[in-house]
């Protein structure tokens, strides 16, 4: 099914700010889908935050069920775990996998009781492979794999497409992004995406291309969207050998450790 196959049809995109949801409203916007996007601040068409749930379903009573989910807000959250305080784990479960759930209680049942609909979770790659340095991130993003990959099956029975998105390096805002000022600091500088990628070599692939690729293969109902080819790749080397990919992991950590971690705690 290519793109145009989104012509007509409406869609809910969350955490549409900036980045992936943004891209991603863009993108159906081009294939003459009707979006309505969301986030906690930005240029978009609603103020909300996922975590408010009557907020998700006033959106949904005021708007209808739409024909597409795509519950993507999300925050990352890098450095020492020793370091994170329960405030840190609760703004990143809340954020990342009760904002997935609070979409998902406000679209959901109006979807099995039409029959039809697709509900897409952004994840991550972090959720398929989980990396050190990353624990609270990766910990939600395999939750949301979790949720989707169990929902879907059931969610067939009623009519309704359930997908994962699973990004790898995508250029976005996020890279950049140091945890919410409210919340409480820690004694090593929070690791960001951007440096901890500097670091490992890898080189983010452009926003936009992403979406063209991962709207391509929500339209074939992939069940996980694993882009680009390097998330993927690591996602395979993973499911055939484990063994591998933690050895990787334990020199990657080394070497964050080593050579960013230590250095933003001096």
């Amino acid at each position: 099914m290519s793109t145009t196959s989104y012509a007509g049809r409406t869609a809910i995109v969350t955490g549409a700010g900036s980045g992936i949801g943004a891209a991603l409203a863009r993108r159906l916007r081009a294939c003459g889908a009707k979006v309505v996007t969301t986030d906690v601040a930005g240029d978009v068409d609603r103020l909300m935050d996922v975590r408010d749930l009557a907020g998700c379903r006033a959106l949904v009573a005021e708007i209808g069920v739409p024909d597409l989910l795509f519950a993507n807000a999300g925050v990352s959250m890098g450095g020492p775990t020793h370091e994170l305080s329960r405030a840190h784990w609760d703004h990143v479960i809340d954020v990342n996998l009760n904002g997935v759930v609070n979409a998902l209680l406000a679209v959901y049942p109006g979807m099995v009781e039409r029959g039809s609909g697709h509900i897409v979770a952004t994840a991550s790659g972090a959720g398929l492979v989980a990396p050190p340095f990353v624990t609270a991130y990766a910990a939600t993003k395999h939750a949301v794999v979790g949720l989707a990959l169990g929902l879907r099956p059931e969610a067939a029975l009623h009519g309704v497409k359930v997908s994962v998105l699973c990004p790898g390096a995508v250029e976005t805002p996020i890279l950049d992004r140091l945890p919410d000022q409210q919340l409480p600091p820690t004694p090593t500088r929070p690791v960001t995406a951007r440096e901890y990628l500097s670091l490992l070599g890898q080189k983010p692939v452009d926003v936009d291309r992403f979406a063209h690729s991962a709207l391509q293969a929500v339209g074939r109902n992939r069940a996980i969207i694993a882009v680009p080819a390097q998330a993927r790749t690591l996602w395979y080397l993973n499911r055939l050998s484990p063994s591998v990919t933690d050895r990787i992991a334990t020199a990657i950590a080394r070497r964050v450790d080593r050579r960013l971690v230590q250095r933003l705690a001096s």
